[in-house]
């Protein structure tokens, strides 16, 4: 039978076989025989050459099950779940957005981490994995990404003068300049929301304190060297990420702010 077969029920529901129904679900056909063969979901009638044939409630349950079966419960515990009587589609369908929006803030805190990860490593950072932790919330610093950061700037002054600044960093230091950073993208932020232009003299004024931020701690940062570091904050994905991570349209603010300073000190 051709896998678009599908029938109405004289109700105007259609009803669908097998083939059609898995491929609209997005799994195997095995898999629809497995959950008929142990009951999780049987299709409500067979055609009359004894085919499977799904209906709009054997379709709601599919989905149900293919939801929970994604959020990593056990098929034991999905039929508990699906066959309760006290507990019709809309319940199913709250208990689940829950459920997703729990899954979502723990990816976005995971994606917040990494950000921070990366810019750990980008600054060569040598701390312990426990204050790792501790100052970042991640215990991964190092890696690919201080590679990364040696190839392609290992040969010039900036980076060598920021390797021997970092190499004497502690957990005392790295938190401070962790909460000087913070402070720069808070006030960044603010002045998004409050509707100041990049070139104004207050995200100036941030720049220019985020230009002297970087010679205090990693290396003498000119405008020029600071111009171009703020173009990696727009054209390097990763860097955008972070920056506009709790207020999108950072990453190019920031960016104008430096730009704009910059060219008023040229």
């Amino acid at each position: 039978m051709s896998d678009e077969y599908a029938v109405s029920d004289g109700s105007g529901c259609e009803e669908y076989n097998v083939g059609r129904t898995a491929r609209r679900a997005g799994v195997t056909v095995r898999t629809l025989h497995h959950y008929d063969d142990i009951g999780l979901v049987r299709p409500s009638v067979r055609s009359p050459a004894g085919y499977r044939v799904y209906g709009p409630a054997d379709i709601e349950r599919l989905r149900q099950v293919l939801v929970y079966r994604r959020l990593g419960f056990g098929l034991a515990e999905i039929a508990a779940l699906v066959s309760d009587p006290t507990v019709d589609a809309v319940a199913h369908l709250r208990r689940q957005r829950e459920l997703l929006v729990e899954r979502a803030h723990r990816l976005t805190a995971m994606v917040a981490a990494i950000d921070r990860e990366l810019e750990a490593r980008t600054m060569g950072m040598h701390l312990t994995p426990a204050e790792q932790l501790e100052i970042f919330g991640t215990d991964q610093v190092g890696g690919e990404w201080a590679d990364e950061a040696a190839e392609r700037w290992g040969d010039t002054e900036p980076y060598q003068q920021s390797q021997r600044r970092v190499a004497a960093y502690g957990p005392r230091e790295w938190a401070q300049i962790r909460a000087e950073a913070d402070d720069g993208l808070r006030a960044s932020a603010d002045l998004m929301r409050a509707g100041r232009p990049a070139s104004g003299p207050e995200a100036m004024d941030l720049a220019e304190q985020h230009r002297q931020y970087l010679g205090r701690w990693f290396y003498d940062c000119g405008y020029d060297q600071h111009r171009g570091l703020a173009r990696t904050y727009i054209e390097d994905e990763r860097f955008t990420r972070t920056y506009d991570a709790g207020a999108v349209g950072r990453a190019r603010f920031v960016h104008d702010a430096i730009t704009a300073n910059a060219d008023a000190h040229s």
